[in-house]
């Protein structure tokens, strides 16, 4: 039986950073980790999609820069060498990882985790015939795809007909038709790749809006800018089975086939916590997800919750925060989790980012908003760099107190401007103060300077 301070059960991005924090304070650490350092996000979501993203990206400047006095000829994508560079991207990020656990003395553990319970020492888990005892213990496990009970979904799965996210970034080979189930996030991501180097793709979708809970109008935007690249549409539709000719569907009550080489479930994703023990400790539970507090507590003192296990926002960003605030509360500093200005992305072509409020979401907190939208060919360096750009930016202002309580948008660079926006929503100064900001020039940033003068 080996002792530590802390054991981690996970090493994703909540886990790991969760580890390394305790390690620097002084406190020994076991991470136990059953495939590799990285979890869901470095290894099958986050990093190698958008290693495949950017190479199509490059394809499409490639393919069409005559806008810009570029002719190229002849040329084309190799799959094969995209995704030899994305797993090397990988490794490489992988063995930082796992250098910087090395470097702040986190003993690493590779294996299936199983939680036996608590004894007078500890939390015990068990990683085949080998026990680990944490005086405390920190549940970062993450989160695996959705599967409905849709027939034929599961015979499609393990075919191989049908891929999750983690066999489309694996995919040696590229279809020439694929059906997306969903019009998510991981759906649209994938989509936009498959569908920039040449593949025909069809989203279906149950909603009559992509991009979930996505600002409506940048969400028709999105859509109408697919749909220009050729991607085609299936909304307020039904998926009712998965055959061997395609996807079966309906349609305002009638049912059709949309036929595929291959279909993509990306529905969404549930928290992982079946098969390791968790009932051995007596967790609170609601759907599925381990019920924590602000400080990432569970109803079992000593336990902790933090990244996608816990349900409450599925990004990686938040798994580190999360992990931040597990720890402090572990080493008795004040701390607490706050939920309000988590920033999310869509990394399509174009970005989308958001954060904090829709008009919408503050009308149903009973605030009376105005909204601010503006082109996004207000920026300089915008308009000289995109070409037949439809993006936007849009501000939620409170009427009260001209205060930004949102921001939303949808153009290239989005996903590195929207940190600012967070800054100035939680600033909680006015929109004449907000304008004493200098920003660099010329930046796309400054449609944001834009938008506060309106």
């Amino acid at each position: 039986m080996i002792k530590a301070d802390l054991i981690v059960l996970g090493g994703g991005p909540g886990g790991y950073l969760a580890a390394e924090r305790a390690a620097q304070a002084g406190k020994k650490v076991i991470l136990i980790e059953k495939r590799a350092l990285g979890g869901t996000c470095l290894n099958e979501g986050c990093i190698p999609s958008k290693a495949l993203l950017n190479s199509a990206k490059l394809y499409r400047h490639a393919k069409d820069g005559a806008a810009f006095g570029i002719t190229a000829e002849q040329v084309s994508i190799d799959h094969k060498k995209v995704l030899e560079r994305k797993n090397q991207v990988v490794s490489t990020l992988v063995g930082g990882v796992g250098a910087i656990m090395n470097g702040c003395g986190v003993e690493v553990v590779y294996g299936y985790g199983f939680v036996e319970g608590r004894n007078a020492d500890g939390f015990v888990v068990r990683v085949e015939e080998e026990e680990y005892v944490g005086e405390k213990l920190i549940l970062a496990c993450g989160s695996v795809p959705v599967l409905p009970g849709i027939p034929g979904l599961r015979e499609g799965v393990a075919s191989g007909y049908v891929m999750t996210n983690r066999e489309a970034l694996e995919r040696s080979s590229l279809p020439e038709s694929l059906t997306v189930i969903g019009g998510g996030v991981i759906g649209l991501e994938m989509a936009s790749y498959y569908a920039m180097v040449g593949v025909k793709v069809t989203i279906i979708e149950m909603l009559d809006k992509i991009a979930g809970p996505t600002e409506a109008e940048i969400s028709g935007i999105l859509l109408d800018t697919y749909r220009e690249k050729g991607v085609e549409f299936k909304l307020g539709c039904k998926v009712t089975k998965v055959t061997d000719q395609g996807i079966l569907y309906e349609e305002k009550g009638v049912e059709k086939l949309a036929k595929a080489d291959a279909v993509l479930c990306a529905i969404g994703r549930r928290a992982l916590t079946e098969d390791m023990g968790l009932e051995n400790l007596g967790l609170t539970m609601n759907r599925g997800a381990v019920v924590t507090d602000e400080h990432l507590r569970t109803n079992v003192e000593g336990v902790y919750a933090v990244g996608d296990i816990n349900g409450k926002v599925m990004l990686a960003h938040t798994a580190y925060r999360e992990a931040e605030v597990a720890v402090n509360d572990i080493l008795g500093i004040p701390d607490v989790m706050d939920y309000s200005l988590i920033p999310s992305v869509i990394y399509t072509d174009p970005e989308v980012a958001s954060v904090n409020d829709t008009e919408e979401s503050a009308a149903s907190k009973g605030k009376k908003v105005r909204s601010i939208c503006v082109s996004m060919n207000y920026s300089g360096r915008y308009l000289a760099e995109v070409e037949n750009g439809g993006g936007i930016c849009k501000l939620i202002v409170d009427t009260k107190n001209d205060q930004v309580l949102g921001v939303h948008m949808i153009g290239s660079y989005a996903s590195e401007i929207i940190l600012g926006a967070e800054m100035l929503i939680a600033s909680q100064k006015p929109l004449k103060e907000l304008q004493k900001l200098v920003f660099p020039h010329p930046t796309v940033s400054e449609i944001i300077r834009e938008a506060i003068f309106m």
